[in-house]
């Protein structure tokens, strides 16, 4: 795909118990208007979280995400800090972190759309993978119980920097998102045959999703911090 070169961001929120956690609930509705609003901002998309590391249909309800697709870098790295709603997040978040991307490759749709224009640079560093999936109701239990045992998968995995799941909608509308020292360390694991691979082939046969996407990004960047650490790119927290 062509056009200009885009910048993605996501950024994550951690809520202490009580208001600040029904604030962050109820802006999966009452911040659409805002975001609309926000300049240079191409899609968007508010996402709860899972327990543990995300890979549950349990919702967690202190920890949120916001995926933001931008026209241009600095676009990315000022709206992040200073639009409202991204402000409003991190003053009552405890803890904070985004990472900034670029696609590299893209397949499917989110919503009925192509969020991710391609750019043609190589990946010479971490890779971060994100697939998105609007799971078929009659399929979610056969989609869920296969779940815990990827989620053991991956965290058993010494060499992924960042893993999460996150979604839209519990049960049915679900992302994961992870990041990986190099493109090898992630062809690796994808190559596996084991719990990943077989989910893979069960999706195939059984035809599980509405709609799915896939797609894979260089890392170009972090802001803040993620269970007291810096998970990607230590030397450009302050970025």
């Amino acid at each position: 795909m062509g056009g200009a070169i885009q910048t993605v961001s996501l950024s994550f929120y951690r809520f202490a118990p009580g208001r600040d956690r029904v604030w962050a609930f109820a802006m999966m509705g009452a911040g659409r208007p805002a975001m609309r609003r926000v300049k240079g901002l191409t899609f968007w998309k508010f996402c709860g979280s899972g327990t543990g590391e995300g890979f549950t249909p349990v919702p967690n309800t202190g920890v949120y995400a916001i995926l933001a697709v931008w026209d241009s870098d600095a676009a990315a790295h000022a709206q992040t800090r200073v639009a409202p709603v991204f402000a409003r997040f991190a003053r009552r978040a405890r803890e904070c972190w985004t990472v900034f991307l670029r696609p590299v490759s893209s397949r499917g749709s989110w919503s009925g759309t192509r969020p991710f224009t391609e750019s043609e640079a190589g990946i010479d560093g971490p890779i971060a993978a994100l697939t998105r999936a609007s799971v078929k109701p009659s399929a979610a239990l056969q989609f869920w119980k296969r779940v815990p045992d990827i989620s053991a998968m991956i965290g058993a995995n010494a060499r992924v920097l960042f893993k999460i799941g996150i979604g839209e909608v519990p049960l049915f509308h679900q992302v994961t998102f992870s990041i990986w020292p190099d493109v090898a360390s992630m062809a690796d694991f994808a190559r596996t045959d084991g719990p990943h691979a077989r989910a893979i082939r069960a999706v195939r046969d059984g035809n599980w999703f509405r709609e799915e996407l896939y797609a894979r990004f260089a890392v170009l960047g972090e802001r803040g911090i993620w269970n007291g650490v810096a998970p990607v790119l230590p030397a450009q927290v302050a970025a």
